[in-house]
């Protein structure tokens, strides 16, 4: 059953560019003289750990003859459809480099700088995968992004980009060219980039701006989600640029220091729209104390969204329930489902209502069906916006109906143009103008219940397990375990090869914890018991480690198959060893 859809053309902004202005970069021209001195893009920097943070903002006029200049900047030095890899900080500078190249006609590669620590083989791979012809950065970032590339590619600042050049000296592409490439997280020895074209853009930024009811001068973002990360470039650049409202920025390090920062700016501005991972919305809850909460005003907000990762109930639930002192609304909290193919955006739940969790039986969903009552909990991720969601058996492609699991695939004038440089992976995955997502879930009531990953799914004598089941089981009895920071996978068999495959569960011991033997030991007790009681299966392992042992993606998601080959090639070293078997 395909979803219901809503025309996204319905949904231009009032007073904006009229439907004929295609190009973000028209869209960004439109507002810089219809509202030249207004607000546009704020940067907050925190100085010193309870600075009230340093406002530095540019305004529409401003920001469009910034990103002119750095256009100038790359057509003196490349041509239209190199490829310019953005290694800058998280700011202003990093949101005028990304328009620079739409204006410029270069595809823009948004990544990040050598600094960012545990991911320097990503971005050395990612560097050799899109081949750029330049890389482009921020003056105070220059010295360390030279001595990463090491002559390799010749190196831009944003500071020498000297007199902005009229618009109608800047090449202008096409909708259907690659306006940048968005790295997926996962594997560093194997990096994909996904070509989002102009187009693709566009209609992603169009349908987040109909989903939120977002409009110039009644919303605006307050993001820490970091620019090279498809929701935050896209929430945090590309809508507020499509319908002229405001956005306001912060470094991701800011927010893990202290993330009542993040919760006081969404309580700053009118009808404040921000996202982040689960995980974001639990390290709220245990690290904002009551004098922190007493003084929030979060009655301003209009929509958190909650995705990148498998969105929790109990997340959910606190959350609202810790944070509803400060006036949030139940219905603000907005579960939500993307991916970088898709350009970002797909589902949200309904903002007028709070959002539903579905409780279905174990044993039918384990089995591929959706039949209320029981204790599985699903969260509603909502309906598509603009674009059509199905269901389909991930072996045959066949549409499933409602109600039943299979693969998540999705059409719409936002699914990327494939691939770059993988031409084999593009036909597999973007068949006929269907995304095969590799999602799992089902469509329940025209609303999308997300269930896991093909790829990480557990099956054992043929049911079906999902890992952050599992997962959240272990985290939810085991007090030493660091909330978000386990993996749960399958592994060889420890009597041989010839015996299948078993469960075992890699968890981050909290930070504050120095497990020892007993403790260690009484651990996998419980979480054996407990992943028996609910799931039905044998845990043959519960391995704590160090914390930060876990290896995340670089938009900070659980890698489980990295972390299933750090355990087999005997990188890992639980504490105390040997408590395990």
């Amino acid at each position: 059953m395909t979803s219901p859809t809503t025309d996204p053309t319905a949904c231009a902004p009032a007073g904006g560019p009229p439907e004929d202005a295609p190009l973000l970069t028209d869209r960004l021209r439109h507002w810089a003289a219809e509202r030249a001195a207004r607000r546009a893009f704020t940067q907050v920097d925190f100085p010193e750990p309870h600075s009230p943070g340093v406002h530095r903002t540019l305004g529409w006029r401003s920001l469009e003859e910034r990103a002119r200049a750095v256009a100038g900047l790359l057509a003196r030095t490349v041509r239209p459809a190199d490829r310019v890899a953005l290694l800058l900080p998280q700011g202003l500078d990093y949101a005028v480099a990304f328009l620079g190249c739409l204006y410029a006609g270069v595809v823009a590669v948004p990544l990040f700088g050598p600094g960012l620590p545990g991911h320097e083989g990503r971005l050395a791979a990612v560097l050799a995968d899109c081949e750029p012809a330049c890389v482009l950065t921020d003056g105070p970032s220059r010295g360390s992004v030279e001595a990463f590339v090491d002559g390799r590619i010749p190196v831009l600042d944003t500071s020498g980009a000297g007199p902005a050049p009229a618009a109608d000296e800047l090449p202008r592409p096409a909708g259907d060219d690659v306006a940048y490439l968005q790295y997926t997280s996962g594997s560093t020895r194997s990096p994909s980039g996904v070509m989002v074209t102009h187009a693709n853009v566009v209609a992603n930024a169009r349908q987040a701006v109909t989903a939120f009811g977002a409009a110039a001068g009644r919303t605006t973002t307050v993001g820490w989600l970091p620019l090279f990360h498809d929701m935050g470039l896209v929430l945090s650049v590309a809508a507020p640029v499509y319908a002229g409202f405001s956005s306001v920025l912060l470094d991701p390090v800011a927010f893990l220091e202290r993330p009542v920062r993040w919760l006081r700016l969404l309580g700053g501005y009118p009808g404040t729209i921000s996202a982040a991972p689960n995980f974001a919305y639990d390290y709220c809850v245990s690290r904002v104390d009551a004098e922190e909460l007493a003084g929030l005003r979060l009655d301003r907000v209009a929509a958190l969204l909650n995705g990148s990762e498998p969105v929790r109930p109990n997340t959910l639930e606190r959350f609202r329930t810790v944070f509803a002192a400060a006036g949030l609304a139940p219905q603000a909290v907005c579960p939500a489902y993307g991916l970088a193919e898709a350009t970002v955006f797909v589902t949200a739940a309904d903002r007028t209502e709070p959002s539903v969790t579905v409780e279905c039986d174990a044993a039918a969903l384990a089995a591929g069906r959706i039949e209320p009552g029981g204790t599985a909990r699903l969260v509603d991720c909502g309906r598509p916006v603009g674009q059509e969601v199905r269901i389909t058996d991930p072996d045959t492609g066949t549409e499933l109906g409602a109600d039943l699991v299979g693969e998540i695939v999705v059409r719409g004038p936002n699914v990327g143009a494939g691939y770059w440089k993988q031409p084999e992976r593009s036909a597999e995955t973007f068949r006929g103008g269907w995304l095969r997502t590799g999602d799992l879930g089902a469509l329940h009531d025209g609303r999308l219940l997300v269930t896991g990953r093909l790829k990480d799914l557990i099956v054992v004598d043929g049911r079906n397990h999902y890992p952050q089941d599992v997962e959240e089981t272990v985290q939810s009895v085991v007090e030493l375990v660091r909330r978000d920071r386990l993996a749960a996978f399958l592994v060889p068999h420890s009597g041989g090869a010839d015996e299948g495959e078993e469960l075992v569960v890699v968890a981050e011991a909290r930070r504050d914890a120095a497990p020892e033997e007993a403790s260690v030991r009484a651990a996998v007790a419980a979480a054996r018991g407990e992943v028996a009681a609910r799931h039905g299966l044998r845990l043959a392992a519960l391995l704590l480690v160090p914390a930060d042992s876990v290896p995340r993606t670089s938009s900070g998601k659980v890698a489980r198959a990295a972390c299933r080959e750090r355990l087999l090639a005997g990188d890992l070293r639980p504490f105390p060893a040997g408590v395990t078997e």
